[in-house]
Order: C-alpha cells, then sequence, then structure tokens
C-alpha cells in the first residue's frame, strides 16, 4: 500500500488502483483517452468517480488503466458491499468516464507530470 492508503499494482501495461488489496469490480465501465501517465490518469478517475458515487453505501472505487498500441484503456468502477442496481451505478461511471472537460482535464494533468508511467 502507497502513503496514500491507496493499493497500486502495475503488472505490466496495467496498473490497478485500489482501496484494498484483493481489487474486485461489482460494477465496472470502460473507456479510451489517448496515452499519458497511467497512475495520474488513475487517480484523477478515482477522485472524480468518488465525488459521483460518494452516497452509494459500501462502495470502494477500483481503477484500472492498460497502456495498449498507444491508447490507454480505462476500466473503472468498484466493490460495493450491500445491494445496488448494476444498470444505475454502471451508467453514473459511464457518466463520469465520458464527461469531455473531465476527459480533458484528466489528459492535461497526466501529460504535466512528464512522465508516462
Amino acid at each position: 500500500m502507497s502513503r496514500t492508503g491507496w493499493h497500486i499494482l502495475s503488472e505490466g501495461e496495467t496498473l490497478t488502483l485500489a482501496r484494498r488489496n484483493r481489487a474486485r469490480l461489482d460494477v465496472a465501465a470502460r473507456t479510451e483517452l489517448p496515452d499519458a501517465g497511467r497512475l495520474r490518469i488513475a487517480h484523477q478517475v478515482r477522485q472524480d468517480m468518488w465525488r459521483a458515487l460518494q452516497g452509494l453505501r459500501g462502495f470502494s472505487p477500483v481503477v484500472q488503466v492498460r497502456r495498449e498500441a498507444g491508447q490507454l484503456h480505462i476500466t473503472a468502477g468498484g466493490e460495493i458491499a450491500g445491494a445496488f442496481s448494476r444498470e444505475y451505478v454502471e451508467n453514473m461511471i459511464r457518466d463520469v468516464l465520458e464527461h469531455p472537460e473531465r476527459r480533458s482535464r484528466w489528459i492535461r494533468y497526466a501529460r504535466r507530470s512528464g512522465g508516462q508511467s
């Protein structure tokens, strides 16, 4: 676990950011972005997803970022302890991932790092 309290697992071209060591995706949505810093993108996506879903009892966010063919393939979602509507939650996550201003901010922030981790 990092000093921030988040588990960061990097396996090849895939980086996973999660609160718990064993990340579980009860719900998930996917998107693609241009190549940039994977960890910075993961943290930004996690923060915005948490803001949108913080009222969902028992939600623990998970973000996976995989670099492939000059793109970042992002899977965002998480574990939910309790009852929930999969369709409703996945639509909320999809709305976060497809929001144009957020996407632009994530890329700008991730490219400022100077690295492509």
